[in-house]
């Protein structure tokens, strides 16, 4: 496998080529931000239950944005290479359309890396949580589309798509 080129080398690996967490002792604390979305398709049925708190298993909007709050604390533990970050805030968010549910996490801190894997966490498990709750009533629901959005802070600056 022939890896691209990058300005400084990799910095998760290491000259022999192994794995390593970064050092980002040197780096500058600063507001960083990112958000992330995902997106689970179901039927128009499943919905109208969401909505009206209809499913057997309960709110699974409400339980599914606890689900990616207490995710997004856990993400260092669910990444191997990620640092435990300070996370200032959390916010999940859903939106509903007539076959689908997009979910929107986006996560704040003031640190010396990035919330993008945090805001990535966040999405998935709250959108697992979701499949978890309507699968009863839905099998053929399908996750699609984690990606992230935005980010800002850092020495990289902001991107968006």
């Amino acid at each position: 496998m022939r890896l691209r080129s990058y300005p400084g080398g990799l910095t998760h690996l290491r000259p022999d080529g192994s794995a390593q967490m970064v050092d980002v002792s040197g780096k500058i604390e600063s507001d960083r931000e990112a958000t992330a979305t995902a997106t689970l398709r179901t039927t128009g049925e499943v919905l109208l239950l969401l909505t009206a708190e209809g499913l057997p298993k309960g709110d699974a909007l409400a339980v599914a944005r606890i689900a990616g709050i207490l995710a997004t604390k856990r993400t260092s533990d669910l990444i191997p290479l990620c640092h435990p970050l300070p996370i200032s805030k959390v916010a999940v968010d859903f939106v509903l359309a007539s076959d689908s549910v997009q979910l929107v996490a986006t996560v704040k801190t003031n640190g010396v890396t990035g919330v993008e894997m945090e805001a990535l966490t966040a999405v998935t498990v709250a959108a697992l949580t979701v499949y978890d709750m309507i699968k009863a009533v839905d099998k053929h629901a399908v996750l699609t589309d984690i990606r992230v959005l935005a980010k800002s802070g850092g020495k990289s600056g902001n991107w968006a798509l």
